[in-house]
């Protein structure tokens, strides 16, 4: 470690004396980082303010963001997630990737052959369509019985799912409808009941009848509901505005724990034009919400309310107070990077970038901010098929992401750096970009997933 004035006044101090104040130092940075972040990445998409932008001294240690090594494994239930593991088990599946031995004996390799499997990957993925009839036919096959079996439903909409299918498909990923096609209506219709008389209870009163933080929560959705999704007109109508409203509020008020948190109402977007798709057709930049029923919108409504109560169930500890998942998260996001990428992650560091300035909103919005609107529901696919799963896979889809960019990212200076990362270049993405990244991100979960320590320092 280099000498400094700080560091001579410490010799003479007892050693844990020493280093408590050193890790007290590096853990204010630390917090101070992530309430800039949390205070200002999130208002929409604009740079973040000058206290981003101030290169920091010195590297901070992974010690700062956890006392205690992280041992990154993942586990499957036998009937729930781990479909990302699974794919290439069947031999029906259209998607081939690369076999388990192919990968396990690339692993021990350098950086240099990760580009190698990279155009391996390549080839395969392409050909992955969700509109090809014959996973048309297995989707078709699959949802005709009376009972639908979640793991093969999972293998398949991993890879994508036709967008006629979605609505069904994702209220059966999330569990929000019943496997047994027998119960699914009636089930439906007692959640939606439900949703109508918590948007009764909580909603639709007078403000004298709410908590003072009840009202600025109100307050800060109504003015968060504008900003999302921006560049789509659709989101731009008032009553798809006052939609959003009612099911924010009432998820945030039947969840205290966390409340209402900026960035969930991005989160809501997929499941509102998914299920919208059900009632109007064309693209969703002809959609106005007038041409539907009360009762439609209510049922609408319903079910976004219960597949994003179900989605957030799964990372309760993202939203809670200080976000202690999305932390987690992105250390492990920067340990991945440095295993797979070495010059990126040197580079990064040199520059004194930290990853919570541009990671968090990743994680904190799933990159609907990042991707154009067209792609989000493809790669929610991806991410609803992994279940339980998603969190700690989204560390591999969000490390493919950063790293399409690899190149360019070493030419950077630290402004340059959170300006791009900002404001990624993927305006003119298809889903033939999209893929790739996926692509990437299962071949690099199955090369570490049976490395359990190696995201420890």
């Amino acid at each position: 470690m280099k000498s400094s004035g700080n560091n001579n006044s410490l010799d003479g101090e007892d050693p844990q004396q020493k280093q408590s104040t050193i890790s007290s130092t590096l853990d204010s940075r630390f917090s101070q980082t992530l309430r800039n972040v949390q205070g200002r990445l999130l208002k929409g998409r604009s740079i973040p303010g000058k206290v981003l932008l101030t290169r920091r001294s010195d590297v901070l240690s992974p010690s700062s963001v956890s006392d205690k090594p992280l041992n990154y494994t993942r586990s499957f239930s036998d009937i729930d997630t781990g479909t990302s593991n699974r794919i290439v088990q069947s031999e029906e599946e259209d998607v081939q990737i690369i076999n388990n031995n192919t990968i396990l004996n690339k692993s021990k390799s350098s950086t240099s052959n990760t580009e190698d499997l990279t155009k391996e990957v390549e080839k395969p993925i392409m050909g992955a369509r969700a509109t090809d009839s014959a996973r048309v036919m297995k989707f078709t096959k699959l949802l005709s019985g009376t009972t639908i079996i979640s793991d093969k439903l999972r293998e398949l909409a991993w890879s994508g799912i036709p967008p006629y299918m979605r609505p069904n498909i994702w209220r059966l990923l999330l569990g929000y409808a019943p496997p047994n096609s027998d119960r699914k209506e009636g089930v439906l219709r007692r959640k939606r009941l439900e949703y109508l008389d918590s948007v009764a209870q909580f909603y639709d009163i007078p403000d004298t009848e709410r908590s003072d933080d009840e009202i600025n929560m109100l307050r800060q959705i109504a003015v968060d509901c504008p900003r999302t999704v921006p560049d789509v007109a659709f989101f731009q109508q008032a009553q798809v505005q006052k939609s959003l409203e009612r099911i924010l509020y009432t998820w945030a008020i039947r969840h205290p724990a966390s409340g209402y948190v900026q960035g969930i109402n991005d989160l809501a977007t997929p499941f509102l034009v998914v299920f919208l798709s059900e009632y109007l057709e064309g693209g969703v930049e002809k959609w106005s919400i007038s041409d539907l029923s009360p009762d439609n919108i209510t049922n609408i409504e319903a079910d976004c309310y219960w597949c994003l109560s179900k989605l957030l169930d799964g990372m309760q500890d993202h939203y809670t107070f200080a976000q202690p998942g999305i932390q987690r998260l992105v250390f492990k996001l920067k340990e991945l990077v440095r295993r797979i990428d070495e010059p990126v992650s040197r580079h990064m560091e040199e520059q004194g970038l930290e990853f919570l300035q541009f990671a968090f909103r990743w994680f904190n919005c799933l990159l609907i901010r990042e991707i154009p609107f067209h792609l989000v529901t493809r790669l929610w696919d991806t991410y609803l098929a992994e279940g339980d799963s998603l969190p700690d896979f989204l560390v591999y889809i969000f490390a493919s992401f950063l790293l399409t960019w690899s190149e360019q990212l070493q030419k950077l200076d630290f402004q340059e750096l959170v300006m791009f990362l900002q404001h990624v270049p993927t305006q003119n993405w298809t889903h033939q970009e999209l893929e790739m990244v996926l692509s990437r991100a299962y071949m690099w979960h199955s090369m570490f997933n049976n490395s359990p320590r190696h995201l420890v320092s």
